[in-house]
């Protein structure tokens, strides 16, 4: 009898299935049917990519020289594009077409590793998010103070110093912010990604012909083979930078820890894990080419005093409206990257609500909020409220502490290794269960053991560059 009912079961499960692939509405996990494409899931990824990373790249590698700056950026490149695919084979548990799905990095591990790790996974990955949120608040100040600090130098001939607080424009910001994390899910901000990735390549490529321009007219390469000159910074310090700059190379890849997410939104078939491959190539490929050419090209003009920030440095001054231009651009990239960010957070708080309390409708009703010559938006008042706190959170963190190049490097080196490396490579591994101590089961470990070494030596050198800020640091003031 009980053999009858099971065959039962599985029959109509096989009836089912067919028919919820085959529906226009929804996929086989009964979900809304997803959108993603390539150039979509592309668009996320450079949007989490090309941030502000992009423009501290130049101080990295005058920090490391002509020849390890690039192979630096080179090796992280490939070790991104080699550790995303391992992690895009993890998004459906078993099978790679019909297996369970994960939505979440989180949920990956939880399917996948089990045990302890998953908790760890969680710390680690939605600490470095608040990070990022935190770093792009920064970073957004930075870009709208020197839209200001242009606009006054050009209008005083260079003659007033034009100091300004950055607090007004992480205020302003953080507003922004608020409005757009009332979008509910990741799968409706693709409009917002494929904006912000339009900005990254504006002000990279300004960044970018600004760096040629200088160049020519100066006639020379600047910069040397082994970067910074000893005597222009101390032995210490040249140490001490160095790692900074692994960090700060280290944080413009850091995409893996949104990876599944971004791959929750993608149709199928092909499989979903195919289709993310071949996104992390194309992004991969342009984001590095972007990288190499503003981060060796600003070392170019710069040589040994390559601003920390590229285009809010003042290394350039004008054409000023050019200037202006590309800090709007980054401005409006970053307003999407946090979005793009804070998604997983934000979806992560809201399910555990959910699930603590099920019963409470002040998490599950929505209000239909009329909007003039759109589709009403659906308004739900715990959604309002958290996210409203998380941003205020995050933007006076920023006021507190305004050091853009350390806080970079530190997020970079905190979340490179285990959220980059580690937890893929060991996903992988039990996903495949690859035989331990056969040959690439070794050569997995010692690539997680080397990124492990550097996410370290990273994390030293970011601390130090921290604590040396802390030394003229007063809450609230800034020093632009």
């Amino acid at each position: 009898m009980s053999e009858n009912n099971n065959q039962q079961v599985f029959d109509i499960s096989i009836d089912v299935v067919p028919k919820i692939n085959g529906s226009k509405c929804f996929d086989d996990d009964g979900r809304l049917k997803r959108t993603g494409s390539v150039w979509t899931a592309s668009a996320h990824i450079i949007t989490a990519v090309i941030g502000s990373g992009v423009l501290s790249l130049a101080w990295a590698i005058a920090q490391l020289g002509w020849i390890a700056g690039p192979s630096v950026m080179f090796l992280f490149s490939f070790v991104s594009y080699y550790t995303s695919c391992l992690l895009s084979d993890c998004y459906r548990s078993g099978d790679p077409l019909t297996g369970k799905r994960n939505y979440t990095y989180i949920d990956a591990v939880r399917s996948i590793l089990g045990g302890a790790r998953v908790k760890a996974c969680g710390l680690i990955q939605y600490l470095n998010l608040f990070g990022i949120a935190i770093g792009y608040t920064i970073a957004a100040s930075v870009s709208m103070m020197a839209i200001k600090r242009s606009n006054c130098f050009h209008e005083s001939g260079g003659k007033k110093p034009c100091h300004m607080s950055s607090n007004p424009y992480m205020i302003l910001f953080g507003v922004t912010e608020v409005l757009l994390s009332q979008i509910p899910d990741f799968d409706q901000i693709w409009w917002l990604s494929i904006v912000a990735a339009v900005m990254s390549f504006t002000y990279s490529s300004i960044g970018l012909a600004l760096g040629i321009v200088k160049v020519a007219t100066a006639g020379t390469f600047r910069g040397s083979l082994t970067g910074i000159s000893i005597g222009t910074v101390t032995e210490t310090q040249k140490m001490w930078r160095s790692f900074q700059a692994l960090g700060d190379i280290a944080f413009a890849y850091s995409y893996s820890v949104i990876l599944i997410e971004i791959q929750d939104t993608i149709k199928a078939p092909p499989s979903e894990a195919k289709t993310m491959k071949k996104a992390t190539v194309l992004s991969i490929a342009v984001t590095t080419t972007f990288y190499m050419l503003c981060g060796c090209m600003g070392y170019a003009a710069f040589g040994d005093f390559a601003p920390g920030n590229l285009l809010t440095g003042f290394g350039f001054y004008n054409p000023f409206w050019l200037l202006d231009i590309a800090n709007a651009a980054i401005v409006v990239h970053l307003v999407g990257a946090y979005q793009v960010f804070c998604q997983p957070i934000f979806a992560f708080v809201e399910k555990w609500a959910a699930q603590r309390w099920p019963e409470s409708k002040l998490i599950t009703k929505e209000f239909q909020v009329p909007v003039p010559g759109l589709p009403s938006f659906k308004l739900n008042l715990f959604r309002l409220v958290w996210r409203t706190k998380f941003v205020m959170l995050t933007t006076i963190i920023s006021m507190l502490l305004p050091f853009f190049n350390d806080v970079v490097g530190l997020l970079g080196a905190l979340g490179f290794w285990p959220l980059t490396v580690y937890f893929p490579v060991e996903m992988y591994i039990a996903q495949k269960q690859i035989p331990k101590w056969s040959t690439r089961w070794i050569c997995l470990q010692m690539l997680s053991i080397a990124c492990l070494v550097i996410s370290l030596v990273a994390a030293a050198g970011s601390i130090a560059g921290v604590m040396l800020d802390l030394k003229v640091y007063r809450p609230f003031k800034t020093s632009y």
